[in-house]
């Protein structure tokens, strides 16, 4: 027979909301730190193509 499980306090799921909106934030932080050392082109963690080549056929 089934049975309910207990039910989770508040301050529990508060936390885990909490957490979750970090790592959001976090995340989104690391992205627009990103986007502007792309268009300031100080970029040096990876090779970002700003141009195509009109020679190169691949």
């Amino acid at each position: 027979m089934a049975v309910p499980k207990k039910r989770t306090s508040k301050a529990k799921s508060r936390s885990r909301k909490a957490n979750w909106k970090r790592k959001a934030q976090l995340a989104s932080q690391k992205a627009i730190s990103l986007g502007k050392s792309v268009i300031s082109g100080k970029n040096k963690s990876f090779i970002y193509i700003n141009e195509i080549d009109p020679n190169n056929n691949s």
